[in-house]
């Protein structure tokens, strides 16, 4: 398509870009960000107020459930059989369902070992089931 004069003359083409309203975009940017860029950079200090309360406990239940290397099964502090756990989880659901399942795998410990574990907990309703790790590192 070309742009020209209303004379009847055939004449070439206009071969020119016309870039002022990229340059007028580009200087409204420029100008907001200029603006903006002092206001994120200030932060305001505000000495907060020092207040003592106690610990708001939970008074749900928790399943602690330790794996261990050998694929042992711990609840708590007394060895299970994995073929107790979906009985053990049922029960557990029956009381609350909101119980929650920890389960402390050894590092050494088999990912199908945890995977059973957990997932017998899934079969059995409980659904916040967490692995617990050590903070340390």
């Amino acid at each position: 398509m070309a742009f020209g004069s209303f004379s009847g003359q055939e004449q070439a083409p206009m071969a020119e870009i016309n870039t002022t309203p990229l340059v007028d975009v580009m200087l409204v940017l420029l100008v907001v960000f200029i603006v903006t860029a002092p206001v994120m950079k200030h932060a305001v200090r505000v000495e907060l107020p020092k207040a003592e309360a106690a610990k708001l406990e939970d008074k749900q239940d928790v399943i602690r459930l330790g794996v261990t290397a050998d694929g042992t099964l711990k609840w708590g502090e007394e060895d299970v059989a994995r073929a107790d756990l979906p009985d053990r989880f049922a029960a557990a659901f029956a009381k609350d369902p909101l119980t929650e399942v920890h389960v402390y795998a050894d590092k050494e410990a088999r990912y199908e070992h945890i995977a059973q574990t957990m997932a017998a907990a899934q079969r059995a309703g409980l659904s916040r089931i967490g692995l617990m790790t050590d903070g340390s590192e």
